[in-house]
C-alpha cells in the first residue's frame, strides 16, 4: 500500500509510519538489553537490589515526563524538532551510560543514562502516536496497532541478543547495550528531511487552553493524582524528610498542577468520556505492563526459569504478529474498536485465570495464548479511540493517556502484583506450617495503597530453596517429582510461593474483568448515540457539550 493512497493524508505516510516503528523498536531493544544486564552491573559495581530497582525505575519516570511534556509541545514546535530532540537524547543516553567506570560514579551515570533513554522514548511516542493518527485518520486502529507492534518486536530482538551475547558469548555489557544505537541511527535517517503533517487541532490554530478543554478538571485529576503519587514515592528517599511528609508534598504539587490546568482551561470540567478512557488506560497499564514485569518470574517459578523465558518470548511474538490483524478484525469481521477492547478484556481475564492453573509447558502455551491475544490490542486501540473521539486535543490527550498508562504500571501494576505475591505466599505458608512461617517470613512488611500490611517469605531462604529446585530440574526431574526431592521445609517454602503466584494471577484477573464492564457500558453508550465513529472538530461531537 503506497503512502499516497486514500487512507493517508501525505505521500510520505508509509515512510513516516515505519520510521516511527523503528523508533519504538529502538526503545524496545534498549529496554530488553538493559533488563538483561542488571546482573552485570550488580557484579561489576556492587549494587544492591534496591539500587538496581531505582535505576530501573528511572525508566518509568523518564518516559512519563517525555511523553506528557512532548505531547503538550508537539503541536507547538512540530514533530520534526521533537524527533531531533529524542535522537539527541538517545545518543546522549549512551554517552552518559558508557561513562560508568567505577563503583563511585556508576550509580549516577547509569541512573541518569536510564532516565535520558526513557525521556527519549517518551518524546518519540509523543510524536509517533499523534503522527500516525494524523496520517491515517480513517483507519487509526489498524495503523496504531502496526506502529506498536514494534515494541514486542524490540523485546524479542533485544531478549535474543542479550541471551546470545551475554549468557553465551559473555561480551562486555557496553558492547551489548550499544546495539540499540543501530535502530536509533536508522530511525534518524528515515525521519531526516521529511515533511510532517499538522494535526487537525494544529491546522485550526487551536491554543493550548482549547486543546485541553476536553481534558479539563476531570482528566487533569487522573494525571495529577498519579504524578502526586510518583513525587511522593521519589521524595521519600530524601534523608530526614519522612514518608508522610513526602506524601503530603506530592499531594501539594499535584493540587497545584490541577489548579494550573483549571486556569488554562478556564475551569472546564472536561469530557466524562475522556475521563473514563483515562481511568481505563490506567487499568491497561497495570494489567499489561505490570503483568509483563512479573509474568516471566511467575511462570518460571511454577515451571522452570528457562521455560518462563521461552513463554515470555512466545507471548511477545504472538503480540507482534497479531497487531498486524487489527484492520482485518475491524473491517472484515465488523468489530468496532470498543467491541475489540471488550473482547480482549474478556480474553485477558480468562487467560490469567487459566495461567494460574498451569502445571505443564503445553498447558502454559494454551493459557498464555489466550492471555496474549487479550492484551495485544489494549494500548494502541485505546489511543485510537481517544484520537477518533477527541481530535480537538491534538497530540495532548493520547500523550497524557500514554503517560497515565506508564505511571500506573510503575506505581500500581508492578508493586501491586509484588504485594499480593508476598501476601498470598505468606498466608499459604502460615496455613501450611505456622512455626516455619514464623521463622521464614520477611523482616519487613509489604505495603500497597489501602491494603493491610502483609509479610511475604524471607528472600534468602526462598532463594536458597529455589536454587536447590533449579538443580533438580536441570537434572531432568520436573513437576511433583522435583518437589519431592526437596527437604520438607524447602518444599513447603516453594509450594507456598507457587500458591502465592497462582492466587496473584487470579487477583490480577480482576483488572481486565473491571475493564470488560467499562467497555460494555461504552459499547451500550455508543449504540445509543448511533454507533461508534471517528469525529472531526467541525462535527462538534468531540466537544465537552456532547460527551461530558
Amino acid at each position: 500500500m503506497s503512502g499516497g493512497n486514500s487512507e493517508s493524508v501525505a505521500p510520505n505516510a508509509q515512510r513516516l509510519l515505519w520510521a516511527g516503528f523503528m523508533a519504538i523498536l529502538a526503545a524496545g531493544v534498549g529496554f530488553a538489553i538493559r533488563g538483561g544486564i542488571f546482573d552485570n552491573w550488580q557484579a561489576a559495581y556492587g549494587f544492591s537490589s534496591t539500587q538496581l530497582g531505582a535505576i530501573g525505575g528511572a525508566g518509568f519516570s523518564g518516559f512519563c515526563f517525555g511523553i506528557i511534556i512532548g505531547g503538550v509541545l508537539c503541536d507547538k514546535i512540530g514533530y520534526g524538532k521533537l524527533v531531533a530532540t529524542a535522537f539527541a537524547l538517545h545518543v546522549l543516553s549512551a554517552v552518559v551510560t558508557f561513562g560508568a567506570s567505577t563503583p563511585d560514579n556508576a550509580y549516577n551515570m547509569l541512573f541518569w543514562g536510564m532516565f535520558l533513554f526513557a525521556l527519549a522514548n517518551g518524546c518519540l511516542e509523543a510524536v509517533a502516536n499523534p503522527l500516525v493518527a494524523t496520517l491515517f485518520p480513517n483507519n487509526r486502529t489498524h495503523y496504531l496497532n502496526i506502529l506498536h507492534a514494534s515494541w514486542p518486536a524490540g523485546l524479542i530482538l533485544g531478549g535474543i541478543l542479550g541471551w546470545v551475547l551475554d549468557d553465551r558469548m559473555k561480551l562486555d555489557w557496553k558492547l551489548q547495550l550499544s546495539l540499540y544505537l543501530i535502530p536509533t541511527v536508522i530511525y534518524g535517517i528515515m525521519f531526516l528531511g521529511q515533511s510532517f503533517p499538522k494535526s487537525e487541532a494544529s491546522k485550526k490554530g487551536l491554543k493550548l487552553g482549547d486543546m485541553l478543554q476536553d481534558v479539563g478538571i476531570l482528566g487533569g485529576l487522573v494525571v495529577c493524582f498519579l504524578l502526586s503519587m510518583f513525587l511522593g514515592d521519589v521524595l521519600k528517599g530524601i534523608p530526614n524528610l519522612g514518608e508522610d511528609n513526602a506524601k503530603y508534598i506530592g499531594y501539594a504539587v499535584g493540587a497545584g498542577l490541577l489548579l494550573a490546568v483549571g486556569f488554562i482551561t478556564k475551569f472546564s470540567m472536561g469530557s466524562i468520556l475522556l475521563f473514563i478512557l483515562f481511568i481505563t488506560h490506567a487499568l491497561v497499564g497495570a494489567v499489561e505492563l505490570g503483568t509483563d514485569g512479573w509474568i516471566q518470574n511467575i511462570t518460571g517459578n511454577i515451571l522452570s526459569s528457562e521455560q518462563g523465558k521461552i513463554l515470555f518470548v512466545f507471548t511477545s511474538a504472538l503480540m507482534f504478529a497479531l497487531r498486524f490483524c487489527a484492520d482485518f478484525i475491524e473491517k472484515k469481521i465488523g468489530v468496532s474498536p470498543v467491541g475489540l477492547l471488550l473482547t480482549c478484556a474478556i480474553l485477558a481475564c480468562i487467560g490469567l485465570n487459566l495461567t494460574s492453573r498451569i502445571d505443564a509447558f503445553g498447558g502454559a502455551i494454551l493459557a498464555l495464548t489466550v492471555y496474549g491475544i487479550g492484551k495485544t490490542f489494549f494500548w494502541p486501540t485505546m489511543l485510537a479511540v481517544a484520537s477518533d473521539r477527541f481530535p480537538r486535543t491534538g497530540a495532548i490527550a493520547i500523550s497524557i493517556m500514554g503517560g497515565i498508562g506508564m505511571m500506573s504500571a510503575g506505581l500500581i501494576g508492578s508493586p501491586g502484583l509484588g504485594y499480593f505475591k508476598d501476601r498470598y505466599s505468606g498466608e499459604a505458608l502460615q496455613k501450611a506450617d505456622a512455626a516455619l512461617y514464623a521463622s521464614s517470613k520477611a523482616e519487613k512488611s509489604s505495603k500497597f495503597l489501602i491494603f493491610p500490611d502483609a509479610y511475604g517469605l524471607d528472600g534468602k531462604k526462598l532463594g536458597a530453596a529455589q536454587k536447590e529446585l533449579d538443580k533438580i530440574r536441570e537434572e531432568g526431574t520436573t513437576g511433583e517429582a522435583a518437589l519431592a526431592k526437596l527437604s520438607p521445609d524447602d518444599r513447603k517454602l516453594i509450594e507456598s510461593s507457587i500458591k502465592g503466584d497462582r492466587d496473584t494471577l487470579v487477583a490480577d484477573s480482576c483488572i481486565p474483568a473491571t475493564m470488560a464492564a467499562i467497555y460494555l457500558c461504552l459499547l451500550i453508550y455508543f449504540k445509543a448515540i448511533g454507533g461508534y465513529k471517528p469525529v472531526t472538530i467541525e462535527s462538534g461531537t468531540s466537544l465537552g457539550t456532547a460527551e461530558s
